[in-house]
């Protein structure tokens, strides 16, 4: 069987996200595998929430992963699946919140 290719969000410039444990369940309910990774929420600004909530949405219905490829701060790079995300307007614009599998 063929690898599907992942949707992307890239975070392009700027410090590493700042993951946070998530504490209540519901995260851990999505995460449909064997693999006991934890659930973590990272949130930052963009040009475009609807677009790229509309990315993973997209990816998801195909049956592919969406991941979100980000600098690491040593000079590397680090990928994490996306297990949910959602956008919200703020005054500075767009803020997305990504629920990631660490």
């Amino acid at each position: 069987m063929e690898q599907q290719k992942p949707a992307y969000i890239t975070i392009v410039e700027g410090p590493p996200p700042d993951f946070r444990d998530v504490a209540n369940g519901w995260p851990l309910s999505v995460l449909e595998s064997s693999d006991n990774g934890d659930v973590a929420m990272c949130e930052m600004r963009t040009f475009n929430g609807p677009k790229l909530v509309d990315r993973c949405q997209t990816a998801w219905r195909e049956g592919r992963p969406a991941r979100l490829d980000f600098p690491t701060g040593d000079g590397a790079r680090g990928e994490l699946d996306i297990l949910a995300v959602r956008w919200e307007a703020v005054e500075e614009g767009h803020k997305l919140y990504l629920w990631v599998k660490v």
